[in-house]
């Protein structure tokens, strides 16, 4: 399951970063728009393909921004 997760979630955030999603710099590419929510990945039996919840995440007082380590 972790691995399925980390093959779905296109994007560089946080400890989860793919070499073809990364800034011009090299840094983490965030993809917000279609990555913003908690997932939880149900299993559906040994043939069957697992399941995706999402739940949406709301910020009130800070927002997800991109990140610089320079």
């Amino acid at each position: 399951m972790l691995a399925r997760d980390a093959l779905h979630r296109e994007e560089s955030c946080g400890g989860h970063f793919r070499e073809e999603h990364q800034t011009e710099e090299r840094g983490s590419q965030r993809d917000d728009h279609q990555f913003c929510y908690v997932a939880a990945w149900e299993y559906t039996g040994d043939e069957r393909t697992p399941k995706l919840h999402k739940e949406p995440l709301e910020f009130e007082y800070v927002k997800p921004s991109q990140r610089s380590y320079k």
